[in-house]
């Protein structure tokens, strides 16, 4: 058999796969809300910070950073005391909330990179995504910013579904200023290659803003999703922001001090949009929703909270995030709510809003309940977080981990044995409870590696780089 037909072949097969884990592919919108079914479809922004920490906006009660736009989404919506991303980095996050599946049945257990030796991911080409699902209930689809889900065709933004895309393709910048990663350039406007001037959270906010002036225009719903790529490392805030945190706060360290000012100048941009929806009138009837992709990298200094840990890590401060929500006239200023949401259900609660039913076999639940401030009894569901990576110390492994209740299993390194935790007595995972808890550590060991079995069905990689990494290593 040719290699032509071989990858062909791996092409048919992986449909197949996604298929049978997904169900067949979605056929358009069914009616699922009243709201919806009476035409009065909201408009909906989800705004996704990179790398902040749980505590890292001034409204959590952290003294040191001033974030009074994302506060606004605080005092003026609703705020989850239990949001998770859906894995402790990027990509698998980006895939779970495009998706509503876990990521690695959707064929993003890890990072996707610029070369085929260091790819841990390749979204899955059957995979139906949030804008196809919101297109045909009359949804016009936006991204702005960082997409980290493709670097070529198909598996870009406008071929992934999306009507517009003005950003960045690739996982981070090596300079917020230059916005080249390896010496290559990933800024696209929708197919095109882009070389604008200015501080990429700038350019961000700019074009989400350009955005939000068209559709004002259009008699249609529209679906932006504006992705940051802020606070994420390198850290580098323009200088007037520096100089404002230091004159403020001059005892702050250096790396927070940096790290801060990083942050709150993304905080200016989050507050230029809503003065946008503010200015154009659309502010009444805009879902705005504001997370995390993980939690905050504590080297870069972000800020977890109590919580263990951070970025890169299966602790609670890896994959504990901001969840705040904000819809005037539905969802209660100044609510908070203990239900336990996870980025996957981004996917489900938009669907539910547009009226539109959602794609059989997802993992994603919408909470679009406790939104409304109705009675949202929690659904008895496992919650699964992995990562799979290959940078030094990891080898191709894979970390998880897994919650069932109060209880969490963790395997934070390959190398190390699982670990146990009642999140309900011990939520900063001090007391490891494996040798004590056999009957628990034994029913959640089998329930992750079921689950490990299912995405393990998935393949991750482009058919073409299995064929590189594979020649590569014959050159060894």
């Amino acid at each position: 058999m040719s290699l032509k037909h071989l990858r062909r072949r791996s092409v048919w097969v992986a449909a197949l796969v996604v298929v049978a884990l997904f169900g067949t592919p979605f056929h358009g919108p069914t009616a699922t809300s009243a709201a919806a079914a009476a035409g009065e479809r909201p408009n909906i922004v989800v705004v996704l910070a990179d790398d902040m920490g749980l505590g890292d906006y001034s409204a959590y009660g952290t003294p040191d950073v001033r974030t009074p736009h994302i506060d606004r989404l605080a005092h003026e919506g609703l705020t989850f005391t239990n949001f998770y991303a859906n894995s402790c980095v990027c990509s698998p996050t980006r895939a779970a909330l495009l998706s509503g599946c876990y990521p690695d049945r959707v064929g993003v257990p890890g990072v996707i990179r610029t070369t085929p030796a260091d790819n841990w991911g390749r979204l899955a080409p059957a995979a139906v995504l949030l804008p196809q699902v919101l297109k045909p209930a009359g949804y016009h689809t936006a991204i702005v910013g960082k997409w980290h889900l493709g670097l070529e065709s198909p598996d870009t933004p406008t071929e992934r579904g999306f009507d517009f895309f003005h950003g960045f393709l690739g996982d981070m910048m090596d300079d917020y200023w230059t916005h080249l990663r390896g010496g290559q350039n990933f800024l696209r406007r929708n197919l095109e290659a882009i070389t604008p001037e200015g501080h990429a959270t700038d350019l961000f906010t700019r074009w989400a803003c350009d955005y939000l002036e068209e559709r004002a225009h259009a008699e249609q719903p529209f679906f932006l999703y504006l992705a940051y790529n802020a606070p994420h490392g390198p850290i580098q805030p323009p200088d007037a922001w520096l100089a404002n945190v230091k004159v403020r706060d001059p005892q702050l360290a250096e790396l927070r001090a940096k790290y801060v000012a990083l942050l709150e100048h993304m905080d200016d941009g989050v507050g230029q949009v809503l003065a946008t929806l503010d200015r154009l009138k659309l502010a009444e009837n805009t879902l705005v929703l504001f997370t995390s992709d993980n939690g905050g990298s504590l080297p870069e200094g972000g800020f977890n909270g109590p919580w263990r840990s951070g970025k890169t890590h299966m602790y609670e401060g890896g994959l504990r995030v901001p969840g705040l929500v904000r819809w005037p006239g539905h969802v209660k200023a100044g609510a908070t709510a203990d239900h336990v949401a996870v980025s996957m259900d981004i996917f489900a609660t938009c669907c539910e809003l547009a009226g539109v039913a959602a794609p059989p076999r997802i993992d994603g639940v919408s909470f679009l309940p406790t939104l409304l401030g109705r009675p949202q009894p929690e659904r008895p569901r496992d919650l699964y977080f992995c990562r799979r990576e290959g940078g030094p110390g990891y080898g191709g492994k894979t970390i998880e981990a897994y919650r069932r209740g109060p209880w969490k299993l963790v395997q934070d390194s390959p190398f190390a044995p699982l670990e146990l935790y009642n999140l309900a007595n011990d939520p900063q995972e001090a007391t490891n409870l494996a040798t004590r808890e056999k009957v628990v550590f034994r029913d959640l060991s089998a329930a992750l590696r079921r689950q490990i079995q299912i995405g393990g069905a998935v393949p991750w990689q482009r058919p073409a780089d299995d064929e590189a990494e594979q020649k590569s290593t014959e050159r060894k």
